[in-house]
């Protein structure tokens, strides 16, 4: 039986606390094209290029798929490659409160689908062309796909697209001593 006075008790106490360290300089760091992201934004506009240069040189580059492909290409190169140029001058680590990881994650995901799209529809236009451009389109599906996963997963734990965020955890327990026997 526990004393009057003295009720059983448990205290759990959760601190989390999370800093972050960026560098809100304006630089050049080419680093970042040897890392996994780097290559894949380079595969990325790469592949855009010369897909839309492929669907130019086709005799039916006017018609429906191939126009739908040049634009789907076009946005794709201008946006990345903007991107790709943000990262090499890390000015996303300048304007780090900017939800950049969701931004890419929503776009890779949305250009993923919109490459096997135009991509299969390529590939229904029987001209040599309109092939290469789908085969640079479907590259550049499995470069989006890749990069999209990676967003994902740096979005859910919570990352940054440059510079560093250090979340700490700390609990502390405490706990009543065992309940004495009564006299």
């Amino acid at each position: 039986m526990a004393e009057v006075g003295f009720p059983g008790q448990h205290t759990t106490t959760t601190t989390v606390t999370s800093s972050t360290a960026v560098q809100t300089n304006i630089r050049f760091d080419p680093s970042y094209i040897k890392t996994i992201p780097g290559i894949l934004k380079i595969v990325q506009v790469s592949c855009s290029l010369l897909g839309f240069i492929c669907i130019q040189f086709s005799n039916l580059n006017s018609a429906s798929r191939g126009s739908f492909f040049s634009w789907i290409s076009m946005i794709a190169f201008w946006f990345t490659g903007i991107l790709l140029g943000f990262y090499l001058f890390h000015i996303l680590e300048k304007f780090y409160k900017i939800p950049w990881l969701k931004i890419e994650f929503v776009f890779c995901a949305l250009w993923t689908f919109f490459y096997l799209l135009v991509s299969i529809l390529a590939t229904t236009v029987h001209d040599n062309p309109h092939s290469a451009a789908s085969f640079f389109g479907f590259v550049a599906m499995i470069a989006y796909a890749g990069d999209c996963y990676l967003k994902w997963v740096a979005v859910r734990a919570g990352g940054l697209a440059q510079g560093s965020r250090v979340v700490s955890k700390q609990t502390t327990s405490v706990e009543s001593p065992p309940p004495r026997e009564g006299y």
